[in-house]
């Protein structure tokens, strides 16, 4: 595991927004990883920024909180994070990749609606997280793999996401249009 610090404060973090349910934090800490992943492209690394990422989608929607095999999977949660913590600590890269993926399955082994609203999850954190490694410079290509994801997923993300990052529904002013009419006949 590569800037194991900043992992380890990333998961202790993580622990934390989790049990105060702060989704907001735990946006933030995703988006934390996602530079330490785009620079040591570190399966471990990208694993944080999807999972804690996924986190914050799943404790944003309050109704599933409700909803049978709740507690377990919260609990169980919690545990497997402070496993990946302790591992962490001690080096154990292998335990924590272990760790890391028993929080994966906790999450794709849950019943009912529950079972396929995180599922959605997961894959659209896959893609956000993608998208925003890719946004640093990594290939299409490599950051597909390194997430499991298609090429054409993450295109269509990346393009998505350029289209609304510029607000096609403002127009223009006479004045701008003017000067660029200007410009254009010079």
């Amino acid at each position: 595991m590569q800037e194991k610090e900043n992992v380890l404060r990333i998961l202790n973090e993580t622990l934390v927004a989790l049990k105060k349910e702060d989704t907001i934090k735990l946006k933030e800490l995703s988006d934390q990883t996602v530079h330490t992943a785009s620079i040591s492209q570190d399966p471990d690394n990208i694993a944080v920024a999807v999972i804690v990422y996924s986190l914050s989608k799943i404790i944003e929607r309050p109704g599933y909180r409700n909803q049978t095999g709740w507690n377990k999977l919260y609990n169980g949660l919690l545990v497997n994070i402070e496993n990946s913590i302790v591992a962490l600590k001690k080096g154990d890269d292998t335990h924590l990749a272990a760790h890391l993926e028993k929080v994966r399955k906790q999450i794709e082994g849950i019943s009912s609606s529950l079972k396929r609203y995180i599922q959605d999850v997961f894959i659209k954190a896959s893609i956000n997280k993608a998208s925003r490694i890719y946004e640093h410079g990594i290939s299409m290509e490599k950051t597909a793999k390194l997430l499991g994801i298609s090429q054409w997923e993450l295109a269509s993300y990346a393009a998505q996401k350029q289209m609304k990052d510029h607000d096609l529904s403002k127009t223009m002013t006479v004045k701008n249009r003017i000067k660029l009419a200007e410009e254009f006949f010079k």
